[in-house]
C-alpha cells in the first residue's frame, strides 16, 4: 500500500436480504419427545410487559387497545431456555393486526427482539412468511423453497405449498396450528399441515444457530393475539467424555489433562448444545461416568499402562452401542493380543510394538481425503513424535487414512527395538510406502473410531489445523454434524497452553523460544482502544449512532508508507453487544488508480 491513500466511509450495517433451502421430513402426529413450555394458567417461565400480556382462555394473550397502544413491537420472551435445533408446535389465534413467533433470536432492549420470525397476521398478508426482525427483512415468502448464499444472495429453488393452498388452510380469527423446525441452518415453517417456507441459510456471518424464543405483539391498530398448547422437542445433546491419563513425561510433553482441556474448551465454544466432561488421572472411578456418552477420547500413556487393558468389557459394551472411540498419541499403543484385537475393532488400528515406530520428525500434510474430518483443514507442516507403520485391519477394511506422508529414512537411524525400528518398517520405507498417522474407522453396527499419533508436544495444540482435524474427528465419532468449514474455535495462544499442565513450569523456561519454535500466535489480552498499543490510529471517528447525520461518518486518510491496514470497529461503550457497522466502498486511491478493498 506504499504510495497510496485510502478513502473509507463508515455507517451502520446495511440490511441484506437472503434465503435458504431446507429438506426435512415433518414430524408425524405423535407427540413423542415433546414437552410443554406453557402451563395454560400462568406466565411462569415467560417475561413480557404486563400492560399487554396476560393469560386468558387458557392462552398467552397479547392485546392492545385504542387507549393502551404499544409504541413499538413488544414481545413476551421464554426465559426458561434457548433454542438451537428444535421442533416447536403451538396454536395461535389473531384478531386484527400482526404477530409472529421469534426463534433463535436476541433481545436488543427490554422486551424488544431481533431475529428469525415465523410471521402471521389478521388480514393474511404475511401469514407463513419467514421474516428477520431488525435484520435482513423478508427471507422467504410463503410457498417458496429458498437458499441464501454465503454472500447473502437469495435464490428460490422451488415451491412448497402454493400460496392459495396456504391461505385456504388458515382459519380466520380461529385457532391454527403452527409448526417450526430448525435443524442446523435449515428452517421449515408449517401452518395447518401446509409447509409455508423451506429455507437453507448459508450466510454464516448473519444467520443464527441458537437464541431466544418469543411471541410478538405488533405496534399499530388495536389487536389481540393468543397462543396455546406450546410444546417443544429438542434433540438429545451430544455428550463427549475425555479420559485424560496420569501425568507422564514432564512440562510441555504428554500433557494429557491440559491437552484435553484445550480440546474440551474449543468444543464448548464451537458446538453449542454439546455436553463436555473431562476426567483426570486415568479411568474414572465413579460408577456410570460414561453413561449416555456419544464419544470417548482417550489421551493417555499406552502400552501395558493403557487404561483399556483393565477395562476391555466396559469399552466394548459402549462400542457395541455405537459410542465413538478416539485415541490420541500414546493412547493408540496397546499390547499385541486381546487389547490389540479390540483396538482393531474399536478404531481400526493401533501401535503394535516391534511393528510400529515412534520417531520425532517433521511431517508435511498437503493432501487430504474428502471426509468430514478434513473439512476446513488446510495443509500444514509440523514436528511431533509421529508414530507410524500402524497395525491396521486386514485390507484396511472400513478404515480411511486421514493424515498420510512418507517419513524420511532419518526416522529409522536407531537400532531395532520395541519402538525404534524393525525389519518390517525398514522394508516398507525402502519401498517408498507412504504411512498413515491419523485414520478414521467404521464398525459393524455404525460405530466410529479415530486414531491420531501426534500430540507428544503440548505446544502443537496451538496449531489451528492440527487442532481442527482432531476436533472434527471427535464430532464425527459422536455422529455429530461437522460444520462445512470444520469446527472453528478461538485462537490458542502460548498463555492458554500454559494452563492446566501437570508439572510446574521450570525456572529456565524460555517462552519466546517456544513461541518461535512452534509458531504460536501472540498472547491476546483484553480488546484495546485506539492509542493503547504501539500502533497509533491514523483516524478515529466520533461515536456513530442513530443521532449521527446520515448514520455515517466520511473517512479520508493518508496512509502513505503503511504496509498493513486495519479497519477497527469498537463497542459504543454502552455494554450492548448488538452493534452493527459497515465500511462503505472502502478503497485505496493512488497514482496507479483505485483498488477496492472488497475485490
Amino acid at each position: 500500500m506504499k504510495g497510496v491513500d485510502v478513502k473509507i466511509r463508515t455507517a451502520q450495517m446495511a440490511i441484506i436480504p437472503f434465503v435458504l433451502l431446507f429438506c426435512c421430513s415433518l414430524a408425524s402426529g405423535q407427540e413423542s419427545g415433546f414437552r410443554s413450555i406453557f402451563d395454560g394458567k400462568t406466565l411462569e417461565g415467560w417475561d413480557g410487559n404486563p400492560a399487554f400480556w396476560s393469560v386468558k382462555d387458557g392462552a398467552i394473550t397479547g392485546q392492545t387497545t385504542k387507549d393502551n397502544p404499544t409504541k413499538g413491537n413488544t414481545f413476551i420472551i421464554w426465559r426458561a431456555g434457548k433454542t438451537a435445533d428444535f421442533e416447536l408446535r403451538l396454536q395461535f389465534r389473531i384478531v386484527g393486526g400482526n404477530s409472529g413467533i421469534q426463534y433463535r433470536s436476541r433481545e436488543v432492549s427490554k422486551w424488544v427482539m431481533a431475529g428469525y420470525q415465523a410471521d402471521f397476521d389478521g388480514p393474511g398478508s404475511w401469514t407463513g412468511t419467514l421474516y428477520e426482525e431488525k435484520g435482513r427483512g423478508v427471507l422467504a415468502k410463503r410457498g417458496s423453497r429458498v437458499t441464501v448464499s454465503p454472500k447473502g444472495d437469495k435464490k428460490v429453488t422451488g415451491a412448497t405449498s402454493s400460496e392459495q393452498e396456504i391461505l385456504a388452510a388458515v382459519k380466520k380469527e380461529d385457532w391454527n396450528d403452527y409448526t417450526i423446525i430448525a435443524q442446523g441452518n435449515h428452517l421449515v415453517q408449517v401452518i395447518n399441515g401446509k409447509t409455508t417456507i423451506d429455507l437453507t441459510d448459508d450466510q454464516e456471518d448473519r444467520r443464527a444457530m441458537s437464541g431466544l424464543l418469543a411471541l410478538q405483539l405488533h405496534a399499530g391498530p388495536p389487536m389481540k393475539v393468543q397462543f396455546r398448547n406450546i410444546r417443544i422437542r429438542e434433540p438429545k445433546a451430544k455428550k463427549i467424555a475425555f479420559m485424560a491419563g496420569v501425568r507422564s513425561h514432564g512440562y510441555g510433553s504428554h500433557e494429557h489433562f491440559a491437552g484435553c482441556m484445550i480440546l474440551a474448551d474449543s468444543l464448548r465454544a464451537s458446538m453449542p448444545g454439546y455436553e463436555i466432561v473431562v476426567y483426570r488421572d486415568g479411568w474414572p472411578k465413579a460408577e456410570g461416568a460414561f453413561d449416555g456418552v456419544d464419544s470417548i477420547i482417550m489421551y493417555c500413556d499406552g502400552g501395558g499402562r493403557h487404561p483399556a487393558n483393565q477395562n476391555h468389557d466396559q469399552i466394548d459394551a459402549l462400542a457395541k452401542k455405537g459410542v465413538g472411540i478416539v485415541c490420541l498419541h500414546y493412547g493408540v499403543e496397546v499390547p499385541k493380543g486381546p487389547t490389540g484385537e479390540r483396538f482393531l475393532d474399536w478404531i481400526g488400528g493401533y501401535f503394535e510394538p516391534h511393528w510400529s515406530v515412534n520417531p520425532h520428525w517433521t511431517a508435511k500434510y498437503d493432501k487430504f481425503p474428502k471426509h468430514p474430518i478434513t473439512q476446513g483443514v488446510k495443509p500444514f507442516e509440523i514436528n511431533d513424535e509421529w508414530y507410524y507403520h500402524m497395525r491396521f485391519r486386514p485390507e484396511m477394511k472400513g478404515v480411511t487414512p486421514i493424515l498420510t506422508a512418507l517419513p524420511p529414512k532419518t526416522t529409522l537411524t536407531r537400532p531395532d527395538g520395541a519402538h525404534s525400528g524393525n525389519p518390517h518398517v525398514r522394508a516398507a520405507i525402502a519401498r517408498g510406502e507412504a504411512q498413515h498417522m491419523a485414520w478414521a474407522a467404521t464398525r459393524e453396527g455404525g460405530g466410529r473410531g479415530f486414531g491420531f499419533t501426534g500430540g507428544h508436544f503440548h505446544w502443537n495444540w496451538g496449531d489451528p489445523n492440527f487442532r481442527k482435524l482432531v476436533l472434527n474427528a471427535i464430532v464425527w465419532s459422536a455422529h455429530g454434524e461437522v460444520p462445512k468449514d470444520g469446527v472453528s474455535d478461538q485462537v490458542v495462544t502460548l498463555k492458554k497452553l500454559e494452563e492446566n499442565q501437570d508439572y510446574p513450569q521450570p525456572g529456565n523456561f524460555n517462552r519466546e523460544a517456544i513461541r518461535e519454535r512452534f509458531k504460536l500466535p501472540a498472547d491476546q489480552g483484553a480488546p484495546q482502544k485506539p492509542g493503547s498499543s504501539k500502533a497509533k490510529p491514523r483516524f478515529t471517528s466520533p461515536l456513530v449512532t442513530t443521532a449521527t447525520k446520515g448514520h455515517r461518518v466520511p473517512v479520508e486518510v493518508d496512509i502513505k508508507g503503511a504496509k498493513v491496514l486495519h479497519l477497527v470497529v469498537l463497542d459504543g461503550g454502552n455494554g450492548y453487544s448488538c452493534d452493527w457497522a459497515d465500511w462503505i466502498e472502502p478503497r485505496l486511491v493512488g497514482s496507479r488508480g483505485e483498488k477496492k478493498l472488497t475485490d
